[in-house]
Protein backbone atom coordinates (compact mmCIF):
# COMPACT_ATOMS: atom_id res chain seq x y z
CA UNK A 1 0.00 0.00 0.00
CA UNK A 2 1.32 3.63 -1.09
CA UNK A 3 0.58 6.25 1.15
CA UNK A 4 2.39 9.20 0.22
CA UNK A 5 3.21 10.72 -2.92
CA UNK A 6 7.16 9.48 -2.68
CA UNK A 7 8.04 6.76 -1.48
CA UNK A 8 8.69 6.19 2.87
CA UNK A 9 12.50 6.05 3.59
CA UNK A 10 13.26 2.64 5.49
CA UNK A 11 13.99 2.20 8.82
CA UNK A 12 18.23 2.30 9.87
CA UNK A 13 20.13 -0.49 11.05
CA UNK A 14 21.15 0.78 14.23
CA UNK A 15 24.18 1.09 16.07
CA UNK A 16 24.36 0.71 19.88
CA UNK A 17 25.65 4.54 19.34
CA UNK A 18 21.86 5.17 17.96
CA UNK A 19 19.84 3.46 20.18
CA UNK A 20 21.04 5.70 23.04
CA UNK A 21 20.85 8.91 20.87
CA UNK A 22 16.75 7.88 20.55
CA UNK A 23 16.66 7.12 24.22
CA UNK A 24 16.66 11.40 24.84
CA UNK A 25 15.19 12.54 20.86
CA UNK A 26 11.94 13.71 22.74
CA UNK A 27 13.52 14.43 25.93
CA UNK A 28 14.59 17.53 22.89
CA UNK A 29 12.15 17.30 20.70
CA UNK A 30 8.45 16.56 22.28
CA UNK A 31 9.63 18.25 25.80
CA UNK A 32 13.20 19.58 25.73
CA UNK A 33 12.92 19.54 29.02
CA UNK A 34 13.60 15.76 29.34
CA UNK A 35 17.00 16.72 28.96
CA UNK A 36 16.95 17.04 32.41
CA UNK A 37 17.57 13.50 33.70
CA UNK A 38 20.76 14.71 31.83
CA UNK A 39 22.64 15.76 34.89
CA UNK A 40 21.71 12.59 37.09
CA UNK A 41 21.42 13.69 40.99
CA UNK A 42 22.13 16.95 40.39
CA UNK A 43 18.89 17.75 38.27
CA UNK A 44 16.77 17.18 41.06
CA UNK A 45 18.20 19.99 42.96
CA UNK A 46 18.01 22.35 40.11
CA UNK A 47 14.63 20.84 39.26
CA UNK A 48 12.88 24.00 40.48
CA UNK A 49 15.20 26.77 38.90
CA UNK A 50 14.36 25.02 35.37
CA UNK A 51 10.90 24.42 35.77
CA UNK A 52 10.03 27.97 36.54
CA UNK A 53 11.59 28.17 33.21
CA UNK A 54 8.88 26.40 31.37
CA UNK A 55 5.52 28.64 30.69
CA UNK A 56 2.68 27.37 31.02
CA UNK A 57 -0.80 28.19 29.64
CA UNK A 58 -4.34 27.94 31.19
CA UNK A 59 -6.87 26.68 29.47
CA UNK A 60 -5.02 25.01 26.52
CA UNK A 61 -6.88 21.99 26.35
CA UNK A 62 -10.55 21.25 25.33
CA UNK A 63 -13.34 20.96 27.67
CA UNK A 64 -14.28 17.28 28.25
CA UNK A 65 -17.28 16.50 26.58
CA UNK A 66 -17.34 15.70 23.10
CA UNK A 67 -13.64 14.40 22.56
CA UNK A 68 -12.77 10.91 21.65
CA UNK A 69 -12.12 8.68 25.13
CA UNK A 70 -9.15 7.39 26.64
CA UNK A 71 -8.38 3.89 26.01
CA UNK A 72 -5.48 4.06 28.57
CA UNK A 73 -2.85 2.49 26.77
CA UNK A 74 -0.44 5.36 26.56
CA UNK A 75 -0.19 8.33 26.92
CA UNK A 76 -0.57 10.80 23.77
CA UNK A 77 1.12 14.23 23.91
CA UNK A 78 0.55 17.14 20.79
CA UNK A 79 3.55 19.01 19.95
CA UNK A 80 3.94 22.03 18.04
CA UNK A 81 6.63 23.79 16.60
CA UNK A 82 6.12 27.37 16.06
CA UNK A 83 8.24 29.88 14.12
CA UNK A 84 6.69 32.87 16.02
CA UNK A 85 9.55 34.76 17.22
CA UNK A 86 8.03 35.52 20.73
CA UNK A 87 8.13 35.04 24.51
CA UNK A 88 4.85 33.31 23.94
CA UNK A 89 4.99 30.17 20.91
CA UNK A 90 1.89 28.51 22.40
CA UNK A 91 -0.07 31.45 20.64
CA UNK A 92 1.73 32.15 17.54
CA UNK A 93 -0.09 33.18 14.39
CA UNK A 94 1.02 29.94 12.72
CA UNK A 95 1.64 26.09 13.84
CA UNK A 96 4.57 25.00 11.61
CA UNK A 97 4.90 21.97 12.70
CA UNK A 98 2.47 19.45 14.21
CA UNK A 99 3.43 15.90 15.72
CA UNK A 100 1.40 13.43 17.41
CA UNK A 101 3.61 11.77 19.70
CA UNK A 102 1.96 8.34 21.21
CA UNK A 103 4.43 6.67 24.83
CA UNK A 104 3.51 2.96 24.42
CA UNK A 105 1.96 1.71 27.80
CA UNK A 106 2.48 -1.96 26.67
CA UNK A 107 6.65 -2.21 25.13
CA UNK A 108 8.27 1.41 26.11
CA UNK A 109 8.37 3.01 22.52
CA UNK A 110 7.83 6.04 21.32
CA UNK A 111 6.19 7.31 18.47
CA UNK A 112 6.41 10.38 16.77
CA UNK A 113 3.52 10.77 13.90
CA UNK A 114 4.02 14.52 11.74
CA UNK A 115 0.90 15.97 10.22
CA UNK A 116 1.65 17.78 7.74
CA UNK A 117 0.60 21.58 8.51
CA UNK A 118 -1.12 22.44 4.83
CA UNK A 119 -3.45 19.21 5.24
CA UNK A 120 -6.73 19.34 4.34
CA UNK A 121 -9.40 18.62 7.02
CA UNK A 122 -12.66 19.80 8.92
CA UNK A 123 -11.96 22.10 11.37
CA UNK A 124 -14.55 22.14 14.70
CA UNK A 125 -16.59 25.71 13.75
CA UNK A 126 -14.78 26.92 10.71
CA UNK A 127 -15.24 24.58 8.12
CA UNK A 128 -12.18 22.51 5.82
CA UNK A 129 -9.38 24.46 6.19
CA UNK A 130 -5.48 23.78 6.52
CA UNK A 131 -4.56 21.88 9.85
CA UNK A 132 -2.46 24.99 11.15
CA UNK A 133 -5.15 27.27 10.40
CA UNK A 134 -6.98 25.86 13.55
CA UNK A 135 -4.09 27.14 15.71
CA UNK A 136 -4.62 30.43 14.04
CA UNK A 137 -8.53 30.78 15.03
CA UNK A 138 -7.95 29.30 18.28
CA UNK A 139 -4.85 28.60 19.24
CA UNK A 140 -3.95 25.14 20.99
CA UNK A 141 -7.87 24.55 22.12
CA UNK A 142 -9.28 24.21 18.85
CA UNK A 143 -5.72 22.80 17.40
CA UNK A 144 -6.26 19.76 19.52
CA UNK A 145 -9.97 19.33 18.72
CA UNK A 146 -9.10 19.41 15.48
CA UNK A 147 -6.55 16.65 15.86
CA UNK A 148 -8.78 14.57 17.93
CA UNK A 149 -11.42 14.64 15.53
CA UNK A 150 -9.21 13.93 12.68
CA UNK A 151 -7.61 10.70 14.58
CA UNK A 152 -10.32 9.52 17.24
CA UNK A 153 -6.88 9.77 19.42
CA UNK A 154 -7.49 11.37 22.80
CA UNK A 155 -4.63 14.06 23.37
CA UNK A 156 -3.07 13.74 27.08
CA UNK A 157 -0.87 17.12 27.20
CA UNK A 158 0.14 19.75 24.84
CA UNK A 159 3.83 21.30 24.06
CA UNK A 160 4.79 23.94 22.17
CA UNK A 161 8.51 24.50 20.84
CA UNK A 162 9.31 27.31 19.61
CA UNK A 163 12.02 27.72 16.68
CA UNK A 164 13.71 30.46 17.68
CA UNK A 165 15.04 28.78 20.39
CA UNK A 166 16.83 25.69 18.66
CA UNK A 167 19.13 28.49 17.89
CA UNK A 168 20.37 28.82 21.28
CA UNK A 169 20.01 24.92 22.01
CA UNK A 170 22.38 24.52 19.31
CA UNK A 171 24.77 26.39 19.83
CA UNK A 172 25.22 25.96 23.50
CA UNK A 173 25.85 22.51 22.70
CA UNK A 174 28.44 23.54 20.19
CA UNK A 175 26.24 22.99 17.07
CA UNK A 176 25.19 19.52 15.84
CA UNK A 177 25.73 17.11 12.46
CA UNK A 178 22.78 16.26 10.30
CA UNK A 179 23.95 14.29 7.01
CA UNK A 180 21.78 15.69 3.64
CA UNK A 181 21.67 13.51 0.84
CA UNK A 182 21.77 16.03 -2.30
CA UNK A 183 22.71 19.41 -2.86
CA UNK A 184 19.78 22.00 -2.32
CA UNK A 185 19.97 25.86 -2.85
CA UNK A 186 17.05 27.44 -0.15
CA UNK A 187 16.27 30.63 -2.22
CA UNK A 188 14.05 31.95 0.87
CA UNK A 189 17.44 31.69 2.92
CA UNK A 190 19.67 32.44 0.27
CA UNK A 191 21.32 29.11 1.73
CA UNK A 192 23.05 26.44 -0.43
CA UNK A 193 23.59 22.82 0.99
CA UNK A 194 25.91 20.58 0.11
CA UNK A 195 25.80 17.24 -0.25
CA UNK A 196 27.30 15.00 2.75
CA UNK A 197 28.08 15.72 6.08
CA UNK A 198 27.10 19.26 7.66
CA UNK A 199 28.41 20.70 11.48
CA UNK A 200 25.43 23.22 11.98
CA UNK A 201 25.17 26.11 14.04
CA UNK A 202 22.51 27.44 15.55
CA UNK A 203 21.58 30.28 12.59
CA UNK A 204 22.04 27.59 10.40
CA UNK A 205 20.03 24.96 12.22
CA UNK A 206 17.46 26.76 11.97
CA UNK A 207 17.33 27.60 8.18
CA UNK A 208 17.96 24.13 8.37
CA UNK A 209 14.66 23.04 9.60
CA UNK A 210 12.41 25.76 7.62
CA UNK A 211 13.50 25.08 4.47
CA UNK A 212 10.71 23.62 2.03
CA UNK A 213 11.38 24.94 -1.54
CA UNK A 214 13.57 23.37 -3.41
CA UNK A 215 12.55 20.10 -1.65
CA UNK A 216 11.10 17.62 -3.96
CA UNK A 217 8.71 16.58 -1.21
CA UNK A 218 8.00 20.28 -0.34
CA UNK A 219 6.62 20.08 3.35
CA UNK A 220 7.21 16.21 3.58
CA UNK A 221 10.86 16.77 3.24
CA UNK A 222 10.90 19.58 5.41
CA UNK A 223 8.90 17.30 8.41
CA UNK A 224 12.01 14.65 7.66
CA UNK A 225 14.68 17.51 8.47
CA UNK A 226 13.43 18.45 11.70
CA UNK A 227 13.02 15.03 12.89
CA UNK A 228 16.89 14.45 11.63
CA UNK A 229 17.48 17.69 13.64
CA UNK A 230 15.99 16.75 16.26
CA UNK A 231 17.74 13.10 16.65
CA UNK A 232 21.11 14.89 16.14
CA UNK A 233 20.21 17.60 19.04
CA UNK A 234 19.65 15.00 21.29
CA UNK A 235 22.87 12.83 20.39
CA UNK A 236 24.58 15.58 21.14
CA UNK A 237 22.83 16.38 24.13
CA UNK A 238 23.62 13.13 25.59
CA UNK A 239 27.09 12.68 24.74
CA UNK A 240 28.13 15.67 25.95
CA UNK A 241 29.35 15.89 29.65
CA UNK A 242 30.68 19.52 30.61
CA UNK A 243 28.55 20.31 33.01
CA UNK A 244 28.26 24.16 32.16
CA UNK A 245 27.85 23.34 28.23
CA UNK A 246 24.52 20.90 29.70
CA UNK A 247 22.94 23.75 32.28
CA UNK A 248 23.00 26.39 29.34
CA UNK A 249 21.44 23.74 26.85
CA UNK A 250 18.74 23.01 29.67
CA UNK A 251 18.14 26.31 30.35
CA UNK A 252 17.83 27.15 26.63
CA UNK A 253 15.40 24.25 25.85
CA UNK A 254 13.34 25.34 29.10
CA UNK A 255 12.64 28.60 27.93
CA UNK A 256 11.55 27.41 24.95
CA UNK A 257 9.15 25.36 26.26
CA UNK A 258 5.05 25.86 26.73
CA UNK A 259 2.73 23.06 28.19
CA UNK A 260 -0.90 22.98 28.98
CA UNK A 261 -0.68 23.83 32.92
CA UNK A 262 -1.67 20.18 34.05
CA UNK A 263 2.30 19.21 33.41
CA UNK A 264 3.43 19.64 36.56
CA UNK A 265 7.44 19.24 37.81
CA UNK A 266 6.77 15.86 38.20
CA UNK A 267 5.12 15.46 35.32
CA UNK A 268 8.47 16.35 33.78
CA UNK A 269 10.84 14.24 35.91
CA UNK A 270 8.65 11.26 34.90
CA UNK A 271 9.04 11.72 31.68
CA UNK A 272 12.32 12.41 31.69
CA UNK A 273 12.73 8.98 33.84
CA UNK A 274 10.35 7.50 31.09
CA UNK A 275 12.50 8.68 27.87
CA UNK A 276 15.73 8.04 28.43
CA UNK A 277 14.80 3.86 29.20
CA UNK A 278 12.75 3.88 25.68
CA UNK A 279 13.86 0.47 23.74
CA UNK A 280 12.86 2.14 20.38
CA UNK A 281 11.74 5.32 18.88
CA UNK A 282 10.13 5.75 15.27
CA UNK A 283 9.16 8.50 13.24
CA UNK A 284 6.20 8.87 10.89
CA UNK A 285 4.66 10.85 9.03
CA UNK A 286 0.13 11.02 8.74
CA UNK A 287 -0.25 9.14 5.59
CA UNK A 288 -0.82 11.06 2.29
CA UNK A 289 -3.24 10.71 -0.76
CA UNK A 290 -2.04 13.58 -2.72
CA UNK A 291 -0.97 17.37 -3.07
CA UNK A 292 -3.95 18.97 -4.42
CA UNK A 293 -5.04 22.52 -4.53
CA UNK A 294 -8.37 23.96 -2.57
CA UNK A 295 -9.62 27.42 -3.40
CA UNK A 296 -6.36 28.41 -4.37
CA UNK A 297 -4.32 27.21 -2.48
CA UNK A 298 -2.03 24.14 -2.29
CA UNK A 299 -2.87 21.78 0.35
CA UNK A 300 -2.08 18.09 1.50
CA UNK A 301 -4.78 15.56 1.00
CA UNK A 302 -4.31 12.95 3.63
CA UNK A 303 -5.06 9.52 2.72
CA UNK A 304 -8.16 8.54 4.85
CA UNK A 305 -8.09 4.60 4.36
CA UNK A 306 -4.68 4.56 6.19
CA UNK A 307 -5.04 7.02 8.28
CA UNK A 308 -7.38 5.37 9.64
CA UNK A 309 -5.44 2.12 10.15
CA UNK A 310 -2.05 4.49 11.32
CA UNK A 311 -4.24 5.70 14.18
CA UNK A 312 -6.65 2.90 15.00
CA UNK A 313 -3.41 1.06 16.28
CA UNK A 314 -2.23 4.19 17.79
CA UNK A 315 -5.45 3.94 20.17
CA UNK A 316 -4.62 0.34 20.06
CA UNK A 317 -0.78 1.19 21.34
CA UNK A 318 -0.14 -0.92 18.05
CA UNK A 319 2.26 1.64 16.25
CA UNK A 320 4.93 -1.12 15.50
CA UNK A 321 2.45 -3.47 13.94
CA UNK A 322 1.22 -0.49 11.63
CA UNK A 323 4.83 0.36 10.84
CA UNK A 324 5.29 -3.82 10.32
CA UNK A 325 2.89 -4.18 8.07
CA UNK A 326 3.40 -0.97 5.94
CA UNK A 327 7.08 0.20 6.45
CA UNK A 328 5.87 3.50 6.97
CA UNK A 329 8.69 4.41 9.45
CA UNK A 330 10.90 7.64 8.42
CA UNK A 331 14.67 7.65 8.10
CA UNK A 332 16.76 10.10 10.29
CA UNK A 333 19.63 9.50 9.21
CA UNK A 334 20.12 10.41 6.16
CA UNK A 335 17.47 13.83 4.59
CA UNK A 336 17.05 15.90 1.45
Amino acid sequence: MQHNPSPQDSPEQEKPTGRRRRRVLIGCGVLATGALALLGGGAYLLENAYNDGVKRIAGAMPERSGRPVSTGRGENWLLIGSDRRSDMPSMGARSDTIMLVHLSGRDGRVSVVAIPRDSWVPIPGHGSGKINAAFSYGGPKLLIRTVEQLTSVRVDHYAALDFGGFVKMTDALGGVDVTVEKRTYDPMHNRTWPAGHQHLNGVEALDFVRQRWNLPGGDLDRIKRQQAFLHALAGKALDTRNPLKIDRFIRAATHSVTVDDSVTAGTLRGLAARLLKTPLMEYLTAPVDRFASRGGQSVVLLDKAAGDELFADVRGDRVGDFVARNGAANSVGTVR
